[in-house]
């Protein structure tokens, strides 16, 4: 594997012969790239990892079609190409990200809401890539069971919580880092549910507790998949399908500790929603933080987390440049199984029941639903038979764009069937 270098990297033109960054996008490197690097690779690359790779390179393009839009001030004509909407594009989280956040806003309680981490040893995180549904879905459920567990525990809170938890996989450098990100309510439901019970101001749940029964949950259910024969094992961890090996090897995870932590609490539910527009949607690398690429190299912005200070520090901001088709492997290492949910909630906040716990408890808090209306207006007779206008805003004046002709997806063309020769 190349060795990253972090610095200025080696002098490389930019993209588009612009010295604007913000132009570069991951789609441009599969396009330029993809082909070469899918022959290179051949027979090593998932159905999963293609088709992600095939919708960022078409993403609004002739490929998936448009329509034709006209601004309402200027008459300005503009073509807008349809989204592939793959849930791991760079392009297409931001309306995703929105719409959720809609939901999510009519959701949130008057309370202090808390910012838990649960992450896994590297051993296990190695482990992971070659077993992804079943170890990405144990980090969720057993971080989630740990914070329900001891929260219920009368010892500490005594109470029901809810939870909202996403899942990340990637390090800053988009090396293969799997955690969960936990946001969770400052109190819950009594367990006859007659009442709110709050936490403490500035704590949550003790970290050291959380951190030791989510360390015995975790190998727990690892004994129990390796039992059950859920696991795969290739190259250098082959020989971990053997039931002693694999003891071995959790053998040392049983007495270090493990990374569970807890931020300072968000600064009110506007503070919530703000993290969650940051952290719900993401993808490995967002296209913001690319800088440069060519034939050989990509280099992009990245958080040196060694270095000591704020989160959001300038020395903690340095580029990393990696070698083309290393950028590209890093990047789909994070393409998340199918059928693999990257959001969920457990306890209170559970799909089923959401709806009726955040009234109860409201209730017990005497306190109103947010005022979630964002519409400009009352809606007016006729009101389907109004302009579709474009979220983007005109690129002349600004004004309005007005949806008007659409067109179809760009057909490939295809050769005519080959006709049987009649006998003479």
């Amino acid at each position: 594997m190349p060795r990253p270098s972090f610095g200025r990297g080696p002098r490389i033109h930019h993209r588009r012969g612009s010295s604007n960054a913000s132009c570069l996008e991951v789609a441009d490197i599969f396009r330029d790239h993809g082909a070469a690097w899918r022959a290179a690779n051949a027979g090593r690359i998932s159905l999963n990892q293609l088709k992600v790779m095939s919708a960022i390179e078409r993403c609004r393009t002739a490929a998936l079609g448009g329509h034709v839009t006209r601004c309402e001030d200027c008459a300005h004509e503009h073509i807008a190409y349809n989204s592939c909407r793959n849930r791991h594009c760079p392009k297409c989280q931001a309306s995703a990200a929105k719409a959720w956040l809609v939901a999510r806003e009519a959701e949130l309680l008057p309370v202090r809401y808390f910012h838990l981490v649960f992450t896994l040893p590297k051993p296990i995180a190695d482990i992971a890539r070659q077993n992804k549904p079943e170890i990405y879905n144990l980090l969720m459920r057993i971080s989630a069971d740990t914070v329900i567990k001891i929260a219920s525990d009368p010892k500490h809170l005594g109470a029901q919580v809810g939870i909202t938890s996403v899942l990340h996989t990637w390090g800053s450098a988009m090396t293969h880092h799997p955690h969960v990100h936990m946001i969770v309510p400052g109190g819950g439901l009594s367990p006859d549910r007659s009442a709110w019970i709050a936490s403490r101001k500035n704590f949550f749940l003790s970290v050291r507790v959380l951190s030791r029964l989510y360390r015995r949950l975790i190998l727990e259910e690892l004994v129990r998949l390796h039992n059950a024969g859920k696991m795969r094992f290739f190259g250098d961890h082959a020989h971990l399908v053997n039931k002693p090996a694999f003891d071995a090897f959790l053998k040392p995870l049983r007495k270090i500790e493990w990374v569970v932590y807890a931020k300072e609490p968000f600064a009110g539910p506007k503070a919530v929603l703000a993290y969650l527009s940051r952290y719900t949607h993401r993808v490995a690398i967002s296209n913001s933080r690319l800088i440069r690429f060519d034939a050989n190299h990509v280099t992009f912005r990245v958080k040196d987390y060694r270095v000591d200070g704020p989160p959001n520090a300038r020395c903690r901001h340095k580029t990393m440049t990696l070698k083309t088709d290393e950028f590209i492997r890093r990047f789909l290492i994070h393409v998340l199984p199918k059928g693999q949910h990257r959001i969920r909630h457990y306890g209170f906040l559970g799909n089923g029941n959401r709806a009726n716990n955040i009234t109860l408890i409201r209730n017990l808090l005497k306190a109103k639903a947010p005022d979630t209306d964002h519409d400009n207006g009352d809606p007016v007779e006729g009101a389907d038979e109004q302009p579709r206008v474009l979220a983007l805003p005109c690129p002349c004046c600004g004004g309005r764009l007005i949806i008007g002709k659409a067109f179809a997806p760009k057909q490939q063309p295809r050769a005519p069937p080959k006709s049987k020769k009649t006998a003479a």
